[in-house]
């Protein structure tokens, strides 16, 4: 009795810690809307599965390269990114970051010009250097604005502004992308003109068609630009680690002794692969039903808006529900949608998958959180390795891809088996979630 009042008593002393203190209200509004330019970023870029396999007239295996491309990026440049904001500060990282971004985004110019699909994996793993110096600066430092106790909600209230740029990003990409392709077109009887065409013509056409995916790019590089110069003239506050010194040996052998972090990067590698997996190849589970592909967009635009209420939703249960077990609840209502989205052949089964964004909306900054709690200084490098983590969303979905070219598995179609890889991965974000909720919130290291 006397530790349940305890316990009551604790979780309502934490429910009255401010979330984010006056001192750092004004850089954690500007660092929040960073998230919401690389949502941006990633939800633009997931149609051009789609885009470049009608385009380009190649396979969703090789379409999917584009995933590996741009989280790719990710995994290659998480721990330079690490060391450099070791070495340095949040806000030379910010600023390199953007620098970065800002590049990959401006090569989709040249890469057009060049009609080479190569060239557009070039800029989009340039671009993602830039992302991975963003959110491995970004996520610690938000996690560093305040009290250690609301540090997974206020992740989780930055994070919330992430999937309003992912809806504006899936906003572009169906009404300036998707719509606007002309290799999309099909005759009364159901076939693409554009495979119909005299080479010289379709030459033609494929020219159109990549810059119509060019110029949401470079217009993205130009906003970036404004908001770097922006940024170069903010100074951060006194507490954003500049100057600290941290022992990489050390501190990579302290995250080594934590279950809680070593589970966490593991997790996180399934998590970023069921999101990305879910989201990529919506439309072509739509698609499979007759929907075109600007339509088909749309269910993508209904997932992320659930996703964004979920998000707030479960920031507020948060101040009620232990984090790990909010984390466990919600993977296994993504079992259970997936489930459906897997053996419901038709609409519900498309229904199905569009619900289960509201079950991964807390996944990615609640496994981020709980992963780096109380890990202090070493929480700068332990970022990167949870960054390099994205890499999950490069390593998937070429595969599903492969999986969705047999067109039928078990005589059901190829598009709804592929679908058992992300129930793998929110089964192990289950599991994780379970299994943190074993750990004394009072240690940082978990043996």
């Amino acid at each position: 009795m006397n530790e349940a009042v305890s316990v009551k008593q604790n979780v309502m002393s934490k429910s009255k810690v401010a979330v984010v203190s006056r001192r750092y209200l004004l850089p954690f509004i500007l660092i929040t809307s960073l998230f919401s330019l690389w949502g941006f970023a990633n939800d633009i870029t997931n149609p051009l599965v789609a885009a470049f396999g009608r385009v380009m007239e190649i396979s969703n295996s090789k379409a999917a390269l584009v995933q590996l491309a741009f989280y790719g990026g990710y995994f290659t440049m998480a721990i330079p990114a690490a060391l450099f904001v070791m070495r340095y500060s949040y806000k030379t990282g910010i600023i390199i970051g953007l620098g970065l971004f800002a590049a990959g985004s401006l090569l989709f110019y040249p890469a057009a010009s060049y009609g080479a699909f190569g060239f557009f994996l070039f800029a989009l793993y340039i671009l993602t250097f830039g992302l991975a110096f963003l959110e491995t600066t970004a996520n610690p430092f938000i996690l560093s604005m305040g009290s250690a106790e609301t540090a997974t909600r206020r992740l989780n209230l930055a994070q919330s502004f992430n999937p309003l740029g992912s809806l504006m990003g899936m906003f572009v990409a169906q009404h300036f992308i998707l719509s606007a392709l002309w290799s999309d077109n099909k005759t009364p009887n159901g076939d693409f003109v554009y495979s119909t065409l005299e080479a010289t013509e379709k030459a033609s056409w494929k020219v159109h068609d990549l810059m119509v995916i060019r110029d949401p790019y470079v217009a993205l590089g130009l906003v970036v630009i404004a908001i770097l110069v922006l940024l170069v003239f903010f100074k951060m506050p006194n507490g954003e680690g500049k100057g600290n010194s941290v022992n990489f040996k050390d501190s990579f052998r302290l995250l080594m002794k934590s279950s809680r972090y070593k589970g966490g990067v593991i997790t996180q590698v399934f998590y970023v692969a069921a999101q990305i997996m879910c989201w990529t190849f919506i439309i072509h589970y739509a698609s499979n039903l007759g929907i075109p592909f600007e339509q088909a967009q749309l269910y993508n635009i209904i997932a992320m808006g659930l996703f964004i209420i979920s998000r707030f939703i479960s920031t507020f249960l948060m101040k009620y529900i232990i984090p790990g077990k909010l984390l466990m609840l919600f993977g296994i209502g993504a079992v259970l949608t997936t489930l459906g989205a897997i053996f419901i052949v038709g609409h519900t089964g498309l229904i199905c998958l569009v619900a289960t964004s509201a079950f991964m909306s807390l996944m990615f900054p609640t496994i981020y959180g709980i992963a780096l709690k109380n890990m202090g200084q070493e929480s700068k490098l332990g970022a990167a390795g949870l960054v390099m983590a994205i890499v999950g969303g490069a390593l998937m979905p070429p595969l599903q891809g492969a999986i969705i070219d047999k067109e039928t598995i078990f005589s059901m179609p190829a598009v709804n088996i592929s679908f058992v890889l992300p129930l793998i991965s929110f089964v192990v974000i289950s599991f994780y979630g379970y299994r943190v909720q074993q750990y004394p919130d009072n240690k940082g290291v978990d043996k």
